[in-house]
Order: C-alpha cells, then structure tokens, then sequence
C-alpha cells in the first residue's frame, strides 16, 4: 500500500458463514504467522538489561531499517561516510516495504505500490533512475514497462459484477453530478499547492483550515454525500491512511487527490488511469535494493532498548536477538528512524517536542495474508481478473494478485495478498487471537467474491503490523512539534514518515535524505 496507511471505520471482517475450517471434516489450516516478532519490540516494558562484551564504536548509528532509515544510510554512504551501523529490530529490513516467499514464489508483505513520482519528487525519481527503472529521452522520462502495473490493472466487485476501475459506476443522474462537483473541488485545492512530499508545498492559513476539520465534515459541507461517492473516499483514506473520512482531515483527504493527478470524473476525456511502479513482492523489490549496498552494516535482529547522549557522543543500549545478549554501542550521531512515538520511549531524555509529536499521533494496525492456491480461481460476470481487486462495501482493503506482474509465461495459480486495515482498538485482538482466526476472517471476507477459494487454499501466511500506519488525523499536518523535529538539530535527529504525519514511501524517503544530509555535513563526517 503506499508507504504507506491503511483504514477504514469499524473493519469488520464480514459476518459470512463461509469460515474454513468451521466444518466438521474440513482440513485444517495451513500456515501461520510471518515476518514481524511483536514480542521483540515490547522488550521495552521490561527492565534494561546489562550488556556485555566489548563496546561497539561507529561514527553513525542508525536505528530503524525500514524505507526512511535505509535512505539516510544509503546517503551516507553516497557522501563518503563508511563507518555506519543500522540497527534494524527485524529480521528483514524494509519496514512496511518487505517481500515474502511463498511456495517459492515471490508476495508482499506490506505496500505492494509506487505511484509515479512527479517534479517533487525529486529524490524518489533519482532513486528510480538509478536503479534503472527510467531514463531520460529527449527531455522527457521513460519508464521501463516491465515495472509498471501490467493491463488490466482494477476492477470493483459491485451490483453481483466486476467492473474496470474501482470508482463505483454510475446509478444515475445524482451520482455523476456528484462526481464532477467533487472533481472540481479538488481542482480548486490544486490551486491551494499539494505536493509529495508535503513540505515541498508552502502551508498557507487555507490549509491549516482544512487541517482543523475531518474530511467527513468537509464533505458534508460541500453536499457530496452519495453513498457511492462516500465509499469511494472512505476506501481511498482507508488505503493511503488507514483510517476513514471521518478520522482523517480534510486536508489529508484532499492531499490524497491533489498531490497526485487530481480527481477526474466518468466521461472526463482528459483522464488517463495513474500509472503504478509495482513487482511481484510489491514495494519489497525497493526496499531489498536500498539494503543490499549496506551489507554487514545493516545489523539485522537488533532491539534498541535506551539511547542516552553524553559529552562525548551517544550510548546505545540493545539486544542481540540472535545471541540473545544485551550490547553496548557508542556513535558520534544517532538518527531515530523508528515511529516517533518509538523515539519518545528510547531517549532517556525526550525533547519536549518528541513528548508532544508522539502525543499526538495515532497508529492503525494492519494485516496482510498471502494466499497460495491449488487452481484457477471461477470467474465472475464482468471484467476478467485483474492486479487490483476490491469488493464494494467491504471493510477490507481488498486483494492484490502477486504473479499478476510476472514474467513468467507459464500458467500457475493465482498468488492473492489481501489488505485488512484495523481501527486501533482491535489492536490488542490482533495481537492476542490466534492466527488460524485471523486467517479464516480473511477468507470470509473473500468468499462473496470466490465461493470456490476455501476448498483451494493450500496454505495463508499472515503479516500483522501493530502500529503500521500514522493516521493524520485533524491539526496534526499542521503541528508545530512536527515540525520541530523536521529541523532539529544535535547529535541525536530524527527521520521516518511520522514526520509528515503520515505513512508513505515517498515521505519516509524524503525524511531519511534529508537527515543523512544534515548528518553528513552537520557534524564534518564527509566533505559532500
């Protein structure tokens, strides 16, 4: 998902009967739960522990390897800094940007997606053009078509039929007028200056205005209250933000639209479908990019517990997961790359913006399930199977088919990852309940769309992300303690998306640039 947020309102997963498993001469379940270890980040509850061994020296330290720690290391190293360390709690970096295998083929953990960058984006697209995913032609960008989302691209399970796109086709007259109202009210923010990353465009009292109010509101002001037109937005915030319209700000609701390409209704001749960089292991593909020029300076299994500054650099205090032992390290500069609220645990001594920034922010909790099948799945009327796929009123998010953007010719079953964003009061349950429940959930929700999938399943490997995504809820966008620590100064800085206020790619690559750049020249380690 883009870097990103998840959603929606009281995510449910359906109230069908069609549980696998429930029957009485059902086999069971197979699979289990994969990627993240909860238990090693709430080793923070419990007393600190004595290291043992030497002290570990290094002129950097940062911790945290998902997309943000990951670009200030991959910085550093760019301007000559060499003695680095990444801490990274998991045993895979990348944060919500990871890959999975699963029967041998290639699934996402997490964000499956990268919108194409525009002219703000400068950092991300450099990155791009790097890693050979675009060139220059005569003044213009061209993208390598193996990367970008192969045809058919969406399609909406609505009115018992699967229909192109996921904007709800019209019911009538009401609906479209809806659609072009709306259209022309995100028009009307471009005007205002949205773009990605976010501080690239200038706040001005307009925007702080649609920062005090949820987006639900906005858009009662405004009539557009379709049913049809409501789900849409609901499932557009759910997806960048993990939480409805009416929990996120109205700012973040429109900034969905208007830092991209805009809003266009049904029958604009001027629309072109957003095109998409994606590959079989989603956003995982970037991220194992950006970790492999680290090698043994990404440190993998490593639980920070306490970072204390003194006189004459940082202490570190962590746990070798693999060694099962406490470690001492030493650095000049530290960068927190980890959730703000995070950061505001592991400092001894938390600056009182970090106090206020952590707050203020609220985190939605997150599940993926990839799904290996036996056979084809039957097709329902309307458009064929497609990447992206969503039923209409459903509190899910939704399944991706991860072999949709192989390039492998042979025919194979399809490889779903389905999306679930939960509201943070379900955290707990996510945590606690085993995950054969969590797994038959899942399936639930899918049968409306495949009654023949349950008999089909061969195995469901499931990712649960407690804290995945910040949700930018109102005033938040427009906090002053973000903006604080946007600019700090000192031996210990900050970088992760919690500094935009929400979860993407782009604003947690930003951060981590901007903060290697800072540490780089700040504190006289590289002449760049």
């Amino acid at each position: 998902m883009g870097q990103g947020a998840l959603r929606r309102r009281s995510l449910l997963l359906g109230g069908g009967a069609v549980l696998a498993g429930c029957a009485p001469d059902a086999a069971p379940l197979q699979g289990g739960w994969v990627g993240t270890h909860p238990e090693r980040g709430h080793r923070l509850r419990a007393p600190l522990p004595t290291p043992t061994g030497a002290t570990r020296r290094t002129d950097v330290l940062i911790v945290g390897g998902g997309i943000a720690g990951l670009a200030c290391a991959r910085e550093l190293q760019r301007r000559g800094v060499q003695d680095l360390a990444l801490l990274e709690l998991e045993d895979q970096a990348g944060g919500n940007s990871r890959g999975h295998q699963l029967g041998g083929s290639p699934c996402p953990l997490g964000a499956h997606y990268l919108p194409l960058p525009g002219p703000e984006t400068h950092d991300v697209l450099a990155l791009l053009h790097e890693l050979g995913l675009a060139r220059h032609e005569l003044g213009h960008t061209v993208w390598d078509e193996r990367h970008l989302c192969h045809s058919p691209q969406e399609r909406l399970f609505i009115d018992g039929a699967w229909h192109e796109g996921l904007l709800p086709p019209e019911d009538g007259p009401a609906l479209r007028q809806q659609y072009q109202r709306f259209a022309a009210r995100v028009a009307q923010a471009q005007t205002l200056g949205f773009a990605l990353p976010t501080r690239r465009a200038r706040w001005t009292a307009a925007h702080a205005e649609l920062d005090t109010q949820t987006f639900a509101y906005w858009l009662d002001q405004q009539d557009l209250t379709h049913p049809r037109l409501r789900w849409y937005l609901d499932y557009c915030c759910r997806d960048d933000y993990g939480a409805d319209a009416a929990t996120v700000s109205a700012w973040a609701g429109l900034h969905y639209f208007a830092s991209r390409h805009g809003f266009h209704a049904p029958g604009d001749e001027t629309a072109e479908r957003e095109p998409v960089l994606t590959w079989p292991e989603g956003n995982g593909w970037l991220s194992a990019r950006l970790a492999e020029p680290l090698g043994d300076r990404l440190q993998r299994g490593r639980t920070v517990l306490r970072v204390s500054e003194q006189r004459a650099g940082v202490d570190v205090l962590t746990w070798d997961e693999t060694a099962d032992r406490a470690e001492r390290w030493q650095a000049r500069a530290v960068v927190l790359a980890t959730p703000l609220f995070i950061s505001a645990r592991l400092l001894e001594h938390p600056p009182d913006a970090l106090r206020q920034a952590a707050s203020q922010l609220h985190y939605a909790p997150w599940l993926t399930a990839n799904l290996a099948l036996t056979g084809e799945l039957l097709q329902r009327p309307g458009v064929p199977s497609t990447w992206d796929n969503v039923r209409y009123g459903a509190a899910s998010l939704g399944y991706v088919d991860a072999r949709h953007q192989s390039l492998d010719p042979s025919p194979r079953p399809p490889l779903l990852t389905a999306y679930v964003a939960l509201p943070a009061a379900r955290r707990p349950e996510l945590l606690e309940q085993p995950w054969q429940a969590w797994a038959r959930r899942v399936l639930d929700d899918l049968a409306p769309l495949h009654p023949d999938l349950a008999p089909q399943l061969q195995r469901i490997d499931l990712c649960r992300f407690g804290h995945a995504m910040s949700v930018p809820v109102p005033g938040l966008r427009g906090s002053a303690a973000l903006a604080a620590l946007s600019e700090a100064r000192g031996r210990v800085l900050f970088a992760h998306s919690d500094l935009a206020g929400y979860s993407v790619f782009e604003e947690a690559y930003a951060a981590g640039m901007k903060t290697a750049r800072r540490v780089a020249g700040g504190l006289g380690l590289a002449a760049g």
